[in-house]
């Protein structure tokens, strides 16, 4: 039998775009003769992948699971709304939750996902995936408008650091993740907002204070107001808490360690929201059907 090389193998993977696992079976099967290799792929209907993976995949869901100390979120996009209400599509999402909270190799699920997709017959991506964990305390999930257990389109982690009990502090976790799937803050606190963004902030804002004609002492304090109200829109501890407006975060914070009798921190949160920051294509159906025509 002919040696399976790497090279072999990342030429044949190039040219069909399978999977280093499928591809890798296919020259086995076929003794490392490449064009037979490509066949055997084509007739498994995997090589089809590498054609839809330049179409825009902006539909999908969000899958979020919390398991005491741990939790995980992973955002699986695909071309429709419709493959993702398929039972396969949401049990793989599920499965690769799973296996990120697990420590698993997510290498092997984006294998596996190259053949759901030569079976669906539309693009996906497994698009990102984050896990948080605590020492003490409680890791809590969210998932705003569920579709299924655990996924939706917006999902949403929250690490607190404390030794009060995990129930008392589950309430209080739950509470504050409601608020990020509604507030969508960028930052924790004031100290890990990018330098970068203030400085752009305060250039803008300072401009517009100058075109007021006001002296620049004024001009200084206007500038001031208006990075507070920044903080106010954009960091989470800063916000204007959604279920006590005259409350920020913080204050529950600081209210829930006066009550529980011990430090509840808040460590960490992760919010995704389905499909964001991705450039989705502007095509009406006709246009589309006739690309499709002229090809």
């Amino acid at each position: 039998m002919a040696e399976i090389t790497a090279a072999l193998v990342k030429e044949l993977r190039e040219k069909t775009g399978a999977g280093m696992m499928e591809c890798k079976k296919a020259l086995n099967e076929t003794n490392g003769d490449l064009e037979q290799a490509i066949d055997w792929l084509r007739k498994k209907g995997l090589s089809v992948a590498a054609k839809k993976a330049g179409r825009v995949a902006a539909q999908g869901l969000v899958g979020v699971k919390a398991n005491g100390k741990k939790g995980a979120i992973v955002e699986l996009n695909s071309e429709t709304d419709f493959v993702a209400k398929n039972t396969e599509f949401q049990d793989f999402l599920s499965h690769v939750v799973d296996t990120a909270l697990a420590d698993g190799d997510l290498e092997a699920e984006k294998e596996a996902l190259t053949n759901l997709i030569a079976k669906i017959g539309e693009n996906m991506s497994l698009r990102r995936t984050q896990v948080l964990s605590v020492d003490n305390g409680i890791v809590a999930s969210y998932m705003h408008s569920q579709q299924a257990p655990g996924l939706g389109k917006i999902g949403v982690l929250v690490a607190l650091e404390s030794t009060a009990p995990a129930d008392k502090l589950a309430e209080v976790a739950k509470q504050i993740a409601m608020h990020i799937a509604a507030s969508a803050p960028k930052f924790l606190d004031v100290a890990s907002v990018d330098p970068a963004a203030v400085a752009h902030e305060k250039a803008i804002y300072s401009e517009q204070a100058k075109a007021s004609g006001k002296p620049e002492a004024i001009i200084e304090k206007m500038v001031e107001g208006r990075i507070r109200k920044y903080y106010e829109e954009v960091v989470l501890m800063e916000q204007a808490y959604i279920m006590d407006p005259d409350k920020k975060v913080k204050d529950i914070l600081a209210e829930a360690s006066k009550n529980l009798g011990t430090p509840v921190e808040l460590k960490g949160y992760v919010r995704y929201a389905l499909g964001e920051g991705i450039e989705k294509k502007n095509e009406d159906f006709a246009a589309e059907v006739n690309a499709q025509l002229n090809k």
